[in-house]
């Protein structure tokens, strides 16, 4: 017999009551489109963080007017207090209860034969589901839930089965809620990478020459070699040396890493050269492998620091691609320790700071560790395991940051921290990874000699603190939403002259400047004034500098800012040091 879903909503956890709520309204949502189109085809409909999803195959695509139609019906159902009921089912009754949906049939023939089936009915649908729900509809504000948008997604995530239809949704416990929610999408909206990419001249992507792959303009490009100027300076000071290594390897050296074993449907198709198999890059250790291995090393070596701004390429699925946040070809931020046993706990603790150092200096403040132990099928002796799982620990007490265990959630190969850092709306990016790795020093018989003259494996710590200079990007134009503290912004400062009269004084202030290694330019342009300070605000460019008669009479300028405050006019000189100051400290204007 069906039973009424239980128990009390009132009973439960934010979180779990919220999971029902989305849940539930992810069904009656899938209800609402069948009654607009009878002959539609449903697929999988989850719940996910701040709302819900429902993939469909339909007879025609979708438009936002129907999103609002189909929100009609949806507050139509609600309004009639259906209870969801739960009942257990075997497996040939669920077959001939979904005769006529071939995504749930499929789904059904999938699963374990000793799984238990349970399907949820609330009016007139009746979906494939192990639940929870809330107990009826009446739990379903009608002023609490939104649809959001429309989007292509294959079934079951592969780009050979069919293209189907996911309407996104959320939903809340009542209408206030939804509105912080719509509030905050509107400034996601507002802040997107891609949005702000073509807005400010930073990248592009071409589908038509490779999905995928970032163009860097010039102004990105000016971003990216500060962040790159920085990066090298702050390895140089710790202790690294910098390498560079090729972009292709012949098949035994990803053979012998393992990543044709374990990774291969990532990694681009070989290329045939001088009758051998080469493949792109993917990673940059093994490249830093066969370097440590050019000669015999000695623990008097040890440790040693490599560091690479290496670019790999991994093949991505076309329907995952995210403008800088998810690509085909990036530049990892990659660095190698290799060390001995002793020296391990203080290389991590080093790399930790240097991590948590870095992420301050680029103005994210709130960042949460998680700590990965080893999982069931792991390679390496359990006293390494040990070694490093408590080296990792000790580093970030050290430090005191708040963290999460994870237990079993390291690689087969070794341990790992991931910092997870938040961004200006409160979001968490999982960026920093300090990973342990077992494996490779086995595969590629890397070795030391002791201080008792015996050969020993070395210490592997893989380590990338910006994750990927392209997603990082991303993350940092979201965060800033494209107003770039001094020290990054691609134009530091525009020298508006008041009149055409001042412009060969206003090109010889930003001549100045120039060549005093800030980025800076004049607009010389037939705009009038107030419209050149307008386009500078709306390039997010830090500094006005606006001179006429009195400016150049003294050698002074006049300072706005691309929030609009007016500062006292200063001589260029005194300005010059004064933003030497701002970029040296790294503030934001």
């Amino acid at each position: 017999m069906p039973e009424v879903q239980a128990p009390e909503l009132d009973k439960l956890s934010v979180e779990e009551r919220l999971y029902r709520i989305r849940h539930s309204t992810a069904h009656v949502m899938a209800q609402a489109v069948l009654r607009l189109f009878p002959e539609g085809k449903v697929a999988i409909g989850p719940p996910i963080e701040n709302g819900f999803y429902y993939d469909f195959d339909l007879p025609r695509n979708l438009t936002p007017e129907d999103l609002e139609t189909i929100e009609d019906h949806m507050r139509e159902i609600v309004a009639g207090n259906h209870e969801f009921t739960r009942k257990v089912v075997d497996r040939d009754e669920a077959l001939a209860m979904f005769s006529d949906q071939p995504y749930k049939l499929e789904l059904i023939r999938d699963l374990p034969a000793d799984q238990e089936l349970s399907v949820y009915t609330q009016d007139s649908f009746t979906d494939l589901c192990r639940g929870p729900h809330v107990e009826s509809t009446k739990r379903i504000q009608p002023k609490a839930f939104k649809l959001l948008s429309i989007a292509g997604a294959y079934w079951r995530g592969d780009e050979k089965r069919p293209m189907l239809q996911r309407i996104y949704g959320t939903a809340w416990e009542n209408p206030k809620d939804l509105r912080v929610h719509l509030d905050h999408l509107k400034e996601v909206e507002k802040r997107d990478h891609r949005r702000l990419g073509k807005e400010l001249d930073l990248f592009s992507t071409h589908e038509e020459a490779g999905p995928g792959l970032i163009y860097w303009h010039p102004k990105g490009s000016r971003i990216r070699v500060a962040i790159e100027d920085y990066w090298r300076e702050q390895h140089r000071v710790g202790g690294y040396e910098l390498l560079y290594t090729p972009h292709v390897g012949k098949a035994w050296l990803w053979q012998t890493s393992g990543h044709l074993d374990f990774y291969k449907e990532n990694m681009y198709a070989p290329m045939e050269l001088d009758n051998a198999e080469y493949f792109a890059k993917p990673m940059n250790c093994p490249f830093h492998i066969m370097i440590y291995k050019t000669q015999m090393r000695s623990y008097r070596d040890l440790p040693l620091r490599w560091g690479e701004l290496g670019t790999v390429y991994r093949y991505e699925r076309s329907g995952v691609l995210h403008g800088l946040l998810r690509v085909r070809g990036f530049t990892q931020d990659d660095a190698h320790i290799f060390c001995t046993p002793s020296q391990i706990k203080d290389e991590i603790k080093e790399v930790l700071r240097f991590s948590l150092q870095m992420w301050d200096h680029f103005g994210f403040k709130k960042i949460k560790a998680y700590l990965a132990t080893r999982p069931p099928k792991s390679v390496g002796d359990e006293e390494r395991w040990l070694t490093a799982q408590a080296s990792l620990q000790e580093a970030i007490e050290e430090q005191g940051l708040d963290f999460q265990l994870d237990e079993g959630g390291g690689a087969f190969y070794g341990p790992k921290i991931d910092l997870k850092v938040k961004d200006a709306l409160g979001r968490e990016w999982q960026m920093t990874t300090i990973q342990f790795d077992f494996n490779l020093p086995e595969r590629f018989d890397m070795t030391f000699i002791d201080t008792d003259g015996k050969e020993k494996r070395p210490y592997m710590v893989h380590r990338a603190l910006l994750g990927s200079l392209e997603r990082f990007f991303g993350v940092l134009i979201e965060h800033y939403g494209g107003a770039f503290p001094v020290w990054l912004a691609p134009t530091q400062v525009v020298v508006v002259p008041v009149a055409s009269a001042f412009n060969d004084y206003a090109a010889g202030i930003a001549k100045r400047l120039f060549a005093a290694g800030f980025r800076a330019e004049a607009d010389l342009s037939d705009d009038r004034m107030n419209a050149k300070i307008r386009n500078a605000q709306t390039a997010k460019v830090p500094y006005m500098l606006v001179v006429g008669e009195n400016e150049q009479n003294t050698g002074a300028v006049s300072i706005r800012t691309r929030t609009g405050e007016r500062k006292e006019a200063m001589p260029a000189d005194d300005f010059v040091a004064w933003l030497r100051d701002k970029v040296q400290t790294r503030a934001e204007i």
